[in-house]
């Protein structure tokens, strides 16, 4: 995702460098880097949001819409939002 929105010309790699080490910085970052990819989806929902791509309030949507959707997801079968239960409903057909 972060590769995709840099090749649209979104942000820059220079920015996304800043926006990542920033996050790998912050206090509270684990010594053994276990939470490497926690830092990295928060850094690219800062540098999306602060770009104005999308607000956070949606990007938070979609995450909580995914971990319904996988939950609902039988094993080995391919994660679709569509497989979201919360929304299955709301959806016109």
């Amino acid at each position: 995702m972060t590769l995709a929105l840099h090749q649209r010309g979104l942000f820059s790699w220079t920015e996304w460098a800043e926006a990542l080490s920033a996050r790998l910085k912050a206090a509270g970052a684990a010594v053994d880097g276990s939470d490497y990819y926690h830092h990295w989806l928060d850094a690219l929902e800062d540098l999306v949001a602060r770009k104005d791509i999308s607000p956070k309030s949606e990007l938070r949507s979609v995450a909580d819409a995914w971990q319904r959707a996988a939950q609902a997801t039988p094993h080995g079968q391919p994660i679709a939002l569509g497989n979201d239960p919360f929304t299955q409903g709301s959806r016109s057909k």
